[in-house]
């Protein structure tokens, strides 16, 4: 490695996807998974573990390292990997970039900072242990993703939980861009949308409106000029935060761009600027004939799948305290349509029995199939066959549920390599 090679860390890695994203993939037994790289990029420690820590539960994990070499990803909680760090017992070498997609779990904080010394979550959670590594590790730069309503949880006080991370990242020197990306809108083959977070240590004074239309995210994924920003003032202290930001507030201040440098955020609602080539889910539907019988769905099967995504509004009694109420759903689309962008992969996407959420799709000879992992592979934009590492299909599926789009962090790795 040279010295503009940018060294990574990759916490909570799944099945390598941001890794793929940023080093690329080349190995000349398997030309079929081949990937470019992001830039200079080189993923040096890894870590991913399924909870509760049972042998059967870490098949991410053995995919990871199937395609990476043994002894690429620690598999151990994090937590626990820090405290060992901490105590001498593990090493975790310096990197100049953090990355990780983490659970959208409880932000909140146990004390403030000036009694505590540092920040705790009551519930032990990821956010803490990312926040922690940072603190030990103090890398240049930072890229998280996260389910996009990280930007208006809880319910009760909308926005809390990301001007706890915003007001964590600020206090450790960070300035920040975020962003909610529909996957689709930058003709990738499946609507998936997602917040990624980009953050960048001891960086120079910013224009903060002028970086939502010239920052590394829009450099990476191009949007209109907005039309109107706000300011948004984030607690200087997390624990502030947890019990004052926005209390009352019905909708959260955070819209889907923003930037922050110290403690102050730019933030706009904004709209996709793409022209380039768009993706469909017909894009990577595998021929009929390389399907096995077991994914097409019996004829007696359809009418429940049809029932199940179909719209509703019917009663139903609670369980539990026996109080009957009405249920509604809107309808979805039955089968599933080839010639758009899929919708979003869920992690039960496995399974032959019917369900509202999983895909499924009708064949040129009229018979309806579910996807085969291969295809669930290819709507994230890995390579066809990246989890086809001998785990069974119901957790190739649970692996692309828990996944992100490959292409978008390798546009903003892109970005980033530019720009540094």
């Amino acid at each position: 490695m040279d010295d503009k090679t940018i060294k990574v860390a990759e916490l909570f890695a799944g099945v390598g996807g941001f890794r793929l994203a940023l080093d690329g993939y080349h190995d000349p037994n398997h030309p079929e998974l081949e990937m470019p790289a992001a830039g200079n990029f080189k993923t040096i420690w890894a870590n991913q573990w399924e909870p509760p820590g049972t042998d059967a539960k870490q098949f991410a994990w053995r995919c990871y390292e199937s395609h990476f070499g043994k002894g690429s990803c620690v598999n151990e909680d994090i937590a626990v990997a820090l405290d060992k760090y901490e105590a001498g017992e593990l090493e975790i070498p310096d990197v100049d970039m953090v990355v990780g997609g983490f659970p959208c779990q409880d932000y909140s904080v146990a004390r403030p900072l000036s009694q505590s010394g540092g920040i705790e979550g009551e519930k032990g959670v990821l956010w803490w242990s990312i926040y922690r590594f940072l603190r030990l590790k103090s890398p240049k730069y930072c890229l998280f993703e996260n389910v996009d309503r990280l930007l208006k949880s809880p319910a009760r006080q909308r926005g809390r939980d990301f001007a706890i991370i915003l007001s964590c990242l600020a206090g450790l020197g960070y300035s920040v861009e975020w962003r909610v990306v529909n996957s689709a809108e930058y003709g990738f083959p499946q609507r998936r949308k997602r917040v990624f977070i980009y953050a960048e240590k001891d960086a120079p004074e910013w224009d903060l409106e002028a970086r939502l239309t010239d920052g590394v995210m829009a450099q990476a994924l191009s949007i209109k000029a907005p039309k109107q920003t706000s300011r948004v003032l984030v607690p200087d202290d997390a624990y502030v935060a947890t019990q004052e930001f926005n209390v009352g507030g019905k909708l959260s201040p955070f819209e889907t761009a923003g930037a922050m440098q110290a403690f102050v955020c730019a933030t706009a609602r904004v709209v996709e600027d793409y022209h380039g080539p768009r993706r469909t889910l017909g894009d990577v539907l595998i021929p009929e004939g390389e399907v096995p019988e077991s994914y097409f769905v019996p004829d007696e099967q359809l009418p429940r799948w049809e029932y199940l995504k179909g719209a509703k509004r019917e009663p139903r009694v609670d369980k539990r305290t026996g109080h009957e109420y009405f249920y509604s759903e809107g309808a979805m689309a039955f089968p599933d349509l080839p010639e758009n962008p899929s919708r979003t992969i869920l992690t039960g996407e496995g399974g032959s029995g019917a369900s509202r959420f999983k895909h499924i799709v009708r064949c040129e000879s009229g018979r309806y199939r579910r996807l085969v992992p291969d295809e669930l592979d290819q709507l994230q934009t890995f390579p066809r066959g990246w989890t086809d590492t001998g785990m069974t299909d119901g957790r190739r599926a649970f692996c692309m549920g828990n996944a992100l789009v490959v292409g978008v962090p390798h546009l903003i790795g892109r970005a980033i390599d530019w720009g540094k």
